[in-house]
């Protein structure tokens, strides 16, 4: 079901779309952001793809249970702020000095894009509000924002479902313990100090990048040194040779 009117978003539905409002039967919900790199492409920089597809997961044992899931798909790509903000973030993140490091997460969006997010939330329940939802079994979410904002709009929510520790590619841990300190649901894991969070860093791979790119740095330097000199050499050479000309003709 596509909703043009409510911020551009899809619903899937699976199982018996009319047990939806019906708060006897079982109901698995995942509000769901758009995220290109992950969704689409795969990257293991997020959890956004493993933890969408645990969503489907709980969606499909709702309604083999005799209820309904419910996957809202919000296009709000790299938390509103865009796909090309969201790969400069990526890319500061992992070329910063030590590396990606969860105590950096939420710092790099907020030095290129001025803010953390840009998500406004309070709308968000719509299209649940819209499906005529009045609880949630199974929240499949670790946001505290979006539970706020749909207990807010008077949506019961029995249960928050975290993603579980196996699904979490390793990459990603930078994210999640970030999001935890910061408040976002944990479940069972552990939430780590402010100086723990420095322990958790991401692929060094931007490393050797860096290195690549500074010897470049360093290779056309010294490219444009040589030249430089060349040239300069070159026009001593035509000029002495000018001159010599000169005095042979005097």
């Amino acid at each position: 079901v596509f909703l043009p009117p409510i911020g551009g978003c899809t619903i899937l539905i699976f199982g018996d779309a009319d047990s939806i409002p019906d708060a006897s039967k079982p109901l698995a919900v995942r509000v769901h952001d758009e995220c290109n790199g992950s969704d689409v492409f795969g990257s293991d920089i997020c959890t956004c793809r493993p933890y969408l597809l645990h969503g489907i997961e709980e969606c499909i044992l709702a309604a083999q249970s005799g209820g309904a899931g419910v996957i809202v798909y919000n296009r709000k790509e790299g938390r509103a702020l865009g796909e090309v903000t969201k790969f400069m973030v990526y890319n500061a993140r992992k070329r910063q000095a030590g590396g990606d490091s969860a105590q950096n997460y939420f710092k790099r969006t907020r030095e290129i894009a001025g803010v953390e997010d840009m998500r406004f939330q309070e709308l968000m329940p719509d299209p649940l509000l819209w499906l005529g939802v009045k609880k949630i079994d199974r929240f499949i979410s670790m946001s505290d924002m979006k539970y706020n904002a749909v207990v807010a709009a008077g949506i019961e929510i029995v249960t928050r479902v975290d993603i579980p520790e196996e699904l979490i590619p390793a990459d990603a841990k930078v994210e999640i313990d970030a999001k935890m300190f910061a408040g976002y649901y944990a479940g069972s894991k552990q939430v780590k100090t402010w100086d723990e969070l420095n322990q958790t860093v991401g692929r060094q791979a931007a490393a050797d990048e860096v290195e690549a790119a500074a010897k470049a740095a360093q290779d056309a330097t010294a490219a444009a040194v040589a030249a430089i000199a060349q040239a300069s050499a070159q026009g001593a050479a035509e000029g002495e040779t000018s001159r010599a000309s000169k005095r042979a003709k005097a």
